[in-house]
């Protein structure tokens, strides 16, 4: 796959919202993804701030069985500082590199983040989308920005996620009596459709399989690592 690196690494805070600002203009909220989607790659990290150590992994599903097509791991030392709305920028130079690790690019990306429900609607999911080119979704287990109603119990009930007036995402049920995962646009993907992502992603636990794998994967080559 192709990947544009050559605003992954800002040197400072302002740099980097000057990135997500020049950027986020080449967001496409609209269905390019296949009609068909086949392979999905969920995207995961894992942190151990006393060494500085973050490890990121790629992990490549089939959605017909989530069978394991191939996965990458990578570990380095965190890059970028912790900033509220910046998470990109720690994440993106592992995460790129276990991308293009991989042999075969996805129909689908589903990173543990955020798209367009993101104060500058230009979050991780977005960033991802944008530098790979590929369909990119996010799935946060937490609100960071926007209201909402309280959707109902069932799985499939949902509720959008709005702010300033703008809906930037959906509170979906993925399973009954659970609480709800935040599902926002990253790039060339409709809102229904990443919500009907994330409920066929999700048949028996709260987070879809592929963040769940990826999760797995990250914590495990961190463990190593240290």
């Amino acid at each position: 796959m192709d990947i544009v690196s050559a605003h992954d690494r800002p040197n400072t805070v302002a740099e980097a919202i000057g990135i997500q600002e020049a950027l986020r203009g080449l967001v496409d909220p609209e269905d390019r993804c296949p009609q068909e989607i086949v392979t999905v790659t969920g995207l995961d990290v894992a942190y151990d701030e006393g060494s500085g150590l973050i490890a990121a992994a790629a992990v490549t599903l089939e959605t017909s069985g989530f069978s394991v097509v191939e996965q990458r791991t990578v570990v380095s030392e965190v890059s970028f500082p912790y900033e509220p709305g910046l998470f990109a920028f720690r994440e993106l130079p592992p995460l790129l590199e276990a991308l293009r690790a991989l042999d075969h690019p996805p129909d689908l990306l589903v990173c543990d983040g955020h798209g367009l429900a993101h104060p500058r609607r230009f979050g991780l999911a977005c960033h991802l989308g944008v530098v790979t080119g590929l369909p990119t979704l996010g799935v946060g287990k937490t609100r960071f920005i926007g209201e909402h109603g309280e959707p109902g119990r069932e799985r499939g009930a949902k509720e959008p996620l709005v702010d300033d007036g703008e809906v930037v995402g959906m509170v979906l049920r993925t399973q009954d009596g659970v609480k709800p995962v935040y599902v926002s646009t990253g790039h060339k993907i409709s809102l229904d459709n990443a919500c009907r992502q994330v409920l066929r992603l999700s048949p028996a636990f709260r987070q879809p399989e592929t963040t769940r794998h990826a999760d797995r994967l990250a914590r495990d080559a961190l463990k190593e690592a240290l």
